[in-house]
């Protein structure tokens, strides 16, 4: 009767905890691009170092999901960062650093207050200095391969955008590539990606960028 007892003891706090998993869980799709190389040899990124990789486009698309009890099903935001220099770098700070956010315009005024918040912790202290919010029509798609993203895309209106291709052999230059930077934000599963395009045309940054075809990107998965 005891071991009855325990045993229905364990398994209500196993259900209790799924179920608290269940009701805190936000998951969807994540791309980033930044203007260095994230999948490269070591000599190559040293010589990117403190040059580029200063500019970083981060956007979640959240499938489904609540954020401080707010629902977000299908809502999207993007935040646009200029650090002090190379994001990523183990030998220097690249922060503090200057970040747009834009956020996605069919939200309504208590889902843009989540999202906001929701950017804040996913971007953790990239995104400690916001200058400029920005609404406007956001859209995020991905192509998989089973369980596994091969491309993705995303349009921020006309302020920022990022088209992504798959790696392939003619990407790898020195023959000793490897994921060389992780993702800036956090991801359940992320792949390294070419970004075909990488654009800003906005303000609040005091730069506006295009950069084509270099090895920057990540596209995944993101889950909390």
């Amino acid at each position: 009767m005891r071991k009855l007892t325990s045993l229905m003891t364990v398994g209500f706090a196993v259900m209790l905890l799924a179920t608290a998993v269940q009701a805190q869980q936000i998951y969807g799709e994540y791309i980033e691009s930044r203007n260095a190389d994230v999948y490269t040899g070591h000599c190559f990124a040293m010589s990117e170092l403190n040059l580029v990789g200063d500019q970083a486009i981060l956007a979640w698309r959240i499938s489904k999901g609540d954020w401080n009890g707010v629902k977000l099903d299908g809502l999207s935001v993007v935040g646009v960062a200029r650090a002090s220099g190379t994001l990523g770098n183990p030998y220097d700070n690249p922060l503090p650093a200057r970040v747009v956010l834009i956020v996605d315009e069919k939200a309504n005024v208590e889902q843009r207050e989540a999202l906001k918040s929701f950017a804040h912790e996913m971007g953790g202290d990239l995104f400690n200095n916001v200058v400029k919010t920005e609404f406007a029509p956001i859209r995020l798609d991905m192509e998989f391969n089973g369980e596994h993203p091969t491309s993705g895309s995303v349009e921020a209106g006309d302020l920022a955008s990022i088209v992504t291709r798959s790696l392939t052999a003619k990407d790898h230059i020195c023959g000793n590539e490897q994921t060389y930077y992780p993702p800036l934000a956090a991801t359940t599963h992320s792949m390294p990606a070419v970004a075909v395009i990488d654009q800003y045309k906005g303000g609040g940054l005091g730069v506006s960028w295009t950069t084509r075809e270099k090895r920057s990107a990540f596209i995944g998965h993101f889950s909390r």
